[in-house]
């Protein structure tokens, strides 16, 4: 990241980012984070569009995926990359018999960008399922 490059953090837990901030602090880059606290939806819905993202990593409540997506695309520079975490969901997208909460909202969020004509898109097996997402 450049010099001038920053950072923006949003999650729900003091518990988890007060570790995080600890290590911000001691790798040095604590001057370019800024940490959001709250519902995801809310905040990214709050930031303004006319300052473009570059990337954004999505590793959240996987019922919201869809609104994170579109929130971040919105504001998303042509070609910038969003990458999502646990799109595989423990292979359990593939068991016709799996219907929680969680694993329907991934494969409708799976299916909705495969067929979104604004992006390219990968889905790589790395770990629970990454796919990689880039505005045209």
């Amino acid at each position: 990241m450049p010099d001038d490059g920053r950072l923006l953090c949003c999650d729900v837990s003091e518990e988890w980012t007060s570790i995080a901030r600890r290590y911000w602090e001691k790798a040095g880059v604590a001057h370019k984070i800024e940490l959001r606290l709250g519902p995801g939806a809310e905040t990214l819905a709050a930031l303004p569009r006319d300052e473009p993202v570059d990337l954004a990593f999505v590793d959240a409540d996987k019922a919201n995926y869809s609104i994170y997506y579109e929130e971040l695309l919105a504001r998303l520079r042509p070609n910038g990359v969003i990458l999502v975490d646990n799109t595989l969901w423990g292979r359990r997208i593939l068991d016709p018999a799996a219907d929680d909460r969680d694993t329907v909202a991934i494969r409708a969020f799976n299916d909705a960008v495969a067929a979104d004509d604004r992006v390219d898109v990968a889905q790589l097996t790395l770990g629970d399922g990454l796919t990689v997402i880039r505005k045209r």
